[in-house]
């Protein structure tokens, strides 16, 4: 098989496939509105991620949201929102995010629903397609999995994604943009430590002190229309994350993404899962500054700081995954050409397989049944040992030769979306 045998198989006929997706996407989301609208047989469904945000932006407008950070109020609001057994979900947001889900309570939760999951969804679709170009159909397929989940949670994965997307696009040319997505990204900090680092490590000062201008604007917003109690009942809830996470039994640890999830469902103590993780933290870390130093093009180290940002924390699930779809997307011309034909071939089977393992885990034990009652930390998780073996195998792949013809002049695409063409 030739280098480019497989990406030919995906590249080809391009528009019909992208159209397929979204045509897949569009039914699901349908599907999805009808159910959080409760219509018909679904009258008395379970509550799911997107219920949890409906919810606070339900207490935005009640004037005591920071009721949600309190795990046993949180409790009672979802189960008065539940129409049958359910699963507590601690609300760990930052205030920020309280105010961004905030309007949504103007709309009854179908409509809601719908609008936040099509905005975000339209959002990284546009981002991707234009970091991936002519390798979209490719990379959307590989992320096939990841997309399907976030649209049945409604969780923010796309948006999420989709800021650091912007970021990869803007970050050399347009860094006042770049800081505002960086910025905006205060709604799920811990997913941008990686490319924060990236940030300071290539001096990229413009981005930088607008991306700290946005959190600290934002949290003197929240501070004067949710109150300077919204801060403690932040940091008290996560604080009680902390120890449930450690503790288990209140996370779905089968569904995260992270080296701690996988040492801790392995029998390892917490200590040493977080040990773990903290190593993983420390190479995503090395190697943004590794790739600095040798001075390589600057897409492939954008492009990895993306990719080694699921590697940061525990906290971290296989919609998040999207993150790493874009890091994937800038790569992808550098893998379909410098990979050989096993190499690409576990590239992309390590990623299907993250995106998978976690519902794979799902199936087997049967929590896909409401009755089941399920111990987190005594069913396996691997989606985190796929994730560092991804980023080890593309680093490799991309050393490969990285002599001087290699080393990054500071070239810079002359428009943002050419960050991940050849």
């Amino acid at each position: 098989m030739k280098s480019s045998d497989l990406a030919e198989l995906f590249t080809g006929r391009q528009t019909r496939y992208a159209r397929y997706l979204i045509e897949v996407l569009t039914v699901v989301l349908l599907l999805m509105t009808s159910w959080f609208s409760r219509w018909g047989r679904w009258q008395n469904r379970k509550i799911l991620d997107f219920d949890t945000f409906y919810i606070v932006a339900q207490r935005v407008w009640h004037g005591d949201v920071e009721r949600a950070y309190y795990i046993d109020q949180m409790l009672r609001m979802e189960m008065d929102a539940s129409g049958g057994p359910f699963k507590p979900m601690p609300w760990t947001y930052p205030p920020q995010f309280d105010l961004l889900v905030a309007p949504l309570a103007l709309l009854p939760v179908g409509g809601a629903y719908f609008l936040f999951v099509a905005a975000t969804l339209s959002f990284y679709l546009l981002i991707l397609k234009a970091i991936s170009q002519s390798g979209f159909t490719l990379i959307s397929f590989l992320l096939l999995p990841s997309l399907l989940i976030t649209l049945i949670g409604g969780q923010n994965g796309f948006l999420t994604g989709g800021l650091i997307g912007l970021a990869c696009l803007t970050i050399e040319r347009r860094q006042v943009v770049a800081g505002l997505s960086l910025g905006a990204m205060v709604v799920k900090p811990h997913l941008a430590v990686a490319f924060a680092v990236y940030v300071v490590l290539a001096r990229r000062w413009i981005a930088l002190v607008i991306a700290i201008g946005v959190v600290l604007s934002s949290s003197i917003i929240c501070t004067v229309l949710l109150g300077p109690g919204i801060w403690s009942a932040f940091f008290v809830s996560v604080h009680a994350s902390a120890d449930s996470l450690a503790r288990g039994g209140v996370y779905p640890l089968y569904r995260m993404v992270s080296v701690y999830a996988g040492l801790r469902t392995a029998g390892f103590p917490a200590s040493l899962a977080f040990l773990g993780q903290v190593v993983a933290a420390i190479l995503s870390l090395f190697i943004i500054a590794f790739v600095l130093y040798r001075r390589l093009p600057t897409r492939w180290c954008v492009g990895l700081a993306a990719v080694t940002s699921l590697l940061i924390s525990p906290y971290a699930y296989d919609y998040d995954l999207l993150i790493l779809g874009m890091g994937i997307a800038i790569l992808l011309p550098e893998i379909t050409r410098r990979a050989n034909a096993g190499e690409r071939i576990t590239i992309y089977s390590m990623m299907l397989f993250a995106e998978c393992s976690g519902v794979l885990q799902a199936l087997r034990v049967g929590t896909l049944n409401e009755n089941v009652d399920l111990i987190e930390h005594q069913v396996a998780s691997f989606g985190g040992f796929a994730v560092v073996g991804l980023v080890l195998l593309i680093l490799r792949v991309l050393l490969r030769d990285a002599g001087p013809g290699a080393l990054c002049k500071n070239e810079v695409p002359a428009h943002g979306a050419e960050v991940g063409s050849n």
